[in-house]
């Protein structure tokens, strides 16, 4: 079975190496997907917010592989070590249904383009470098898939992603409420690319006012 590309040469033992890998792989190790999870929701004590369970992960992972278009990218030493998912986001902007007030109008552009990639989750076993490690994966996914821009959704609850993806340069744009979900998210996107960026910094601004943290 043919699992994915190898991107680029090996780095030899102990480097981090990342590869693309096809749905079918990623079905056969749903359980080390699901360890990885959860090495990944350790927090130091004090920490508030607990992330869905395991099984939540895992039909969560399900859903979005039979999404059109879904990928995956492995960052793997000896073992896993971190990945991220997701699935192109469609024109019609049906994937911002639920947004709180008037989407952006850059946003809203750049989604009838089909240029928009949305990341559902990006995974990383505890070490110095996980932050680093993690944007790398988001920008390996996106710029695979010639993505101008990232988006994801985070539970507002969810204060250390919030924290971690803001300090790597996404941009919180608003609320959003799925109609058959409890859960306030806060979206946020990334932009890949100097005429993305300009066209976005209007939009930082305003994110940096309105939503600081």
């Amino acid at each position: 079975m043919n699992s994915g590309a190898d991107l680029g040469a090996d780095p030899g033992p102990g480097a981090v190496r990342m590869r693309r890998v096809n749905r079918w792989l990623v079905e056969d190790i749903r359980e080390n997907l699901g360890n990885l999870y959860e090495d990944s929701c350790a927090t130091a004590p004090g920490k508030a917010y607990r992330r869905p369970s395991r099984q939540d992960f895992l039909s969560h992972l399900t859903d979005h592989i039979r999404r059109p278009g879904f990928a995956m990218v492995f960052a793997e030493t000896d073992s896993l070590t971190g990945c991220a998912f997701g699935f192109p986001v469609l024109g019609d902007g049906r994937w911002w249904l639920g947004f709180d007030g008037v989407l952006p109008r850059a946003i809203e552009r750049i989604t009838k383009s089909g240029s928009v990639f949305a990341i559902s989750d990006t995974l990383v076993r505890p070490h110095p470098q996980d932050q680093k490690l993690a944007h790398r994966l988001q920008e390996k996914l996106l710029t695979d898939h010639q993505a101008t821009l990232g988006a994801t959704l985070v539970d507002q609850a969810d204060r250390p992603t919030l924290d971690s993806l803001h300090s790597s340069g996404w941009l919180g744009i608003g609320e959003l409420r799925r109609p058959t979900s409890p859960t306030t998210f806060r979206a946020l996107v990334l932009p890949l690319g100097e005429r993305t960026t300009t066209r976005l910094e209007g939009l930082a601004h305003e994110a940096r006012i309105r939503w600081p943290g």
